[in-house]
């Protein structure tokens, strides 16, 4: 216990001497979090849509009324009016506005005689999230004008109720469990993985060589060092992260403990992966060659910016085993959901299973030898 005590020792102070490598595996998390958190998943908001009425009647005007309401409560859309629908459709190809309604002509008789009345709406598909908000938007206004005046005294129509179990969650508190688990991971990708190999190439680690320490005592030590660098990142983008997003989950004194355990087997996890990459590797440019493609590879498959349901069957392999997924879930199952162990067991479970499984392999390939 005191040569892992040694190492551990030795790798911590050679940590906390270069200030630079422990904010870089901060920033980069954080920055992402802010980023993306106010950049992806708000509301449309001031998009430009093109209204032609080309009918002038009653009808055309309630439309043009709902538009003007939209424009003054919820801010979707803001109507922009065009005598000619190709110039509307024009602007439209050329990214002007965001979209066009053509009011075509005898519009308001045809919804007097019930004769089919139809608007159309043109849209840039090429923006599949803008073309999407915007059909929602006009088919919750057509609905509107298809109801009846006088609404019948025996509710005749099936309606939904949503029932929401939490609050609105904002996406940056959607993306907070993600950028936890990202700055574990960058955290082990430097202060493990690239120093490791490092420590390598500039014949530091012969030094550990000459010293009666064995094998597993190295492996045991080396990991150790790594995990605890991961712990200390985790806990302060937690708390971070947790601050600039408004969870105030995080300072109950439960959950509190429940994070802590997480992010302890999501660090050993990491670590513990990160060194069976990394074992047998001699050239100090590998880990940074594969960084990006560890993080594309484990990241973005874990449902931590979109829902894992949406994705291919092969790439719901991927996520099935990535220990990202598991670490993902359990974070947002803590700070989103307080759902406490009963919910992260499972996620805690693999984890363990996954670190010992990355470390029992890692250790027979260690070589004690130059």
């Amino acid at each position: 216990m005191n040569h892992i005590l040694a190492i551990v020792e030795r790798e911590m102070r050679k940590f906390f001497r270069s200030p630079a490598l422990m904010m870089a595996s901060m920033v980069f998390p954080l920055v992402q979090l802010i980023v993306l958190g106010n950049a992806f998943g708000g509301k449309i908001r001031d998009a430009k849509l093109g209204l032609v009425d080309q009918d002038g009647g009653t009808q055309a005007l309630k439309i043009r009324e709902a538009f003007d309401s939209v424009r003054a409560n919820m801010r979707t859309f803001e109507p922009v009016y065009y005598n000619d629908p190709k110039t509307a459709m024009d602007d439209v190809r050329n990214g002007k506005i965001q979209g066009a309604v053509i009011i075509p002509p005898q519009y308001s008789r045809r919804v007097y005689e019930q004769d089919q009345p139809r608007i159309a709406l043109v849209v840039d598909n090429s923006d599949n999230f803008m073309s999407s908000t915007l059909e929602d938007e006009l088919t919750s206004i057509t609905n509107a004008l298809n109801q009846p005046t006088i609404e019948p005294r025996i509710l005749q129509q099936t309606v939904l109720q949503i029932v929401e179990l939490y609050p609105y969650i904002e996406y940056m508190k959607y993306l907070l469990p993600g950028s936890i688990t990202l700055a574990m991971f960058v955290s082990v990708m430097i202060g493990g993985g690239m120093l490791y190999i490092d420590d390598k190439a500039r014949g530091v680690h012969e030094g550990y060589l000459v010293t009666p320490i064995t094998k597993t005592e190295l492996v045991f030590g080396l990991n150790a060092a790594g995990a605890i660098k991961a712990i200390m990142t985790g806990v302060v983008i937690t708390v971070i992260g947790s601050l600039l997003a408004g969870v105030g989950t995080v300072f109950n004194p439960a959950i509190a403990v429940q994070l802590l355990i997480l992010i302890v087997l999501t660090s050993v996890a990491f670590n513990t992966m990160m060194f069976l990459l990394m074992v047998r590797v001699e050239d100090p440019l590998v880990p940074r060659a594969i960084f990006g493609i560890l993080n594309t590879l484990l990241f973005f498959p874990s449902g931590a910016i979109y829902p894992i349901q949406a994705f291919p069957k092969w790439l719901r392999g991927i996520a099935a085993v990535d220990p990202f997924t598991f670490a993902v879930h359990g974070f947002k199952s803590i700070l989103l959901k307080e759902a406490g162990m009963t919910a992260i067991w499972p996620d805690m479970l693999y984890l363990s299973i996954f670190a010992l499984i990355t470390l029992s392999i890692a250790t027979p390939l260690f070589k004690r030898t130059l």
